[in-house]
């Protein structure tokens, strides 16, 4: 089981925000997920990244692996 840390989409149409959820690579994209370690809504002015850190760690340690997305996410909040 390859894990991902990805986006899962939510909100209203053309009004999307995401959450970063931690899931099995075969799910799909709004799908079944094992938990939720963060959110992102780029609606705001700036956009707004939330991550819980400890979590997104904890996890990664396990073997999840972030999309290039997600990863670019986290570099940002990291700056």
């Amino acid at each position: 089981m390859a894990l991902k840390v990805r986006l899962a989409r939510l909100g209203a149409k053309k009004k999307p925000y995401y959450r970063l959820v931690v899931a099995d690579s075969a799910a799909k994209r709004d799908g079944r997920f094992l938990d939720i370690v963060g959110f992102y809504d780029p609606n705001r002015n700036p956009a707004f990244v939330e991550i819980k850190r400890e979590l997104l760690d904890d996890w990664m340690r396990k073997g999840a692996r972030p999309t290039e997305t997600v990863a670019s996410l986290i570099k940002a909040k990291k700056a």
